[in-house]
């Protein structure tokens, strides 16, 4: 699925779409960034809570598709501007961790 797909699934409001024509080959869930820095695999869509500027750092160190701040949280004008800068995909959802994330991997069995 596309970064534009899941941002439709998920019923996602846009913060950054540099490229909506990604592939999303899996998820990732996570807020200890660093552990998302060591496992989060290239192309997954990031579900997470943290919405800080270091949430784009990590994001263009692993190759995220997409970052997906869940929960209805705001990413701060720090992150949103970084993201454009580095052209890193960020969408938002009032979905709760889990619910994305499940609802993400049940539309890659479809």
């Amino acid at each position: 699925m596309t970064v534009n797909e899941l941002a439709d699934l998920l019923n996602a409001k846009i913060a950054n779409l540099a490229d909506g024509e990604r592939e999303v080959s899996t998820g990732y869930c996570g807020d200890f960034l660093s552990f998302v820095m060591g496992k989060a695999p290239a192309d997954c869509a990031w579900f997470t809570v943290m919405s800080n500027v270091n949430v784009c750092a990590v994001a263009s160190l692993t190759d995220c598709a997409t970052v997906v701040v869940c929960e209805g949280v705001v990413p701060d004008d720090a992150l949103v501007h970084r993201a454009t800068e580095q052209e890193v995909n960020l969408i938002m959802t009032d979905l709760d961790i889990y619910h994305a994330a499940t609802l993400t991997a049940a539309s890659f069995k479809a």
